[in-house]
């Protein structure tokens, strides 16, 4: 199981890379192991400002749907586009290619309240 020790991780299996108040976030590797396949990866949020723990999107694996959540507040201002034809990357490189939206960060003290590396493999029992 990759967990990168770089990242902040939330409960729901979200990870976030914070740089100069832009928040990449994906999904982790534990979570794309549990979902199997994903065939569709949904972002709605789009140019909209959500808070901390909002629906932004969902993503679809072979044999269930799964809502995406905001780790941190703030405006998102880009969706991986090559997940649109690719969205096996999620699978395959979770936290490169597989990134799925970015974030201009509202209030980045949010961070506190995420995991680091050791608290993520405690929730999963890693």
């Amino acid at each position: 199981m990759n967990i990168p020790e770089n990242l902040k991780y939330t409960k729901d299996h979200e990870w976030v890379r914070l740089e100069d108040g832009v928040a990449t976030v994906g999904i982790t590797d534990f979570a794309q192991s549990e979902l199997g396949d994903i065939v569709y990866v949904d972002v709605e949020g789009l140019d909209e400002t959500l808070g901390q723990n909002e629906v932004f999107g969902s993503v679809e694996a072979v044999k269930t749907v799964s809502d995406l959540f905001m780790p941190m507040s703030g405006e998102v201002i880009e969706f991986n586009e090559g997940l649109e034809d690719a969205p096996e990357k999620v699978n395959s490189d979770p936290y490169g290619e597989g990134w799925m939206i970015k974030i201009k960060v509202s209030d980045a003290s949010e961070t506190e309240g995420l995991l680091d590396a050791s608290g993520y493999k405690e929730l999963i029992g890693a």
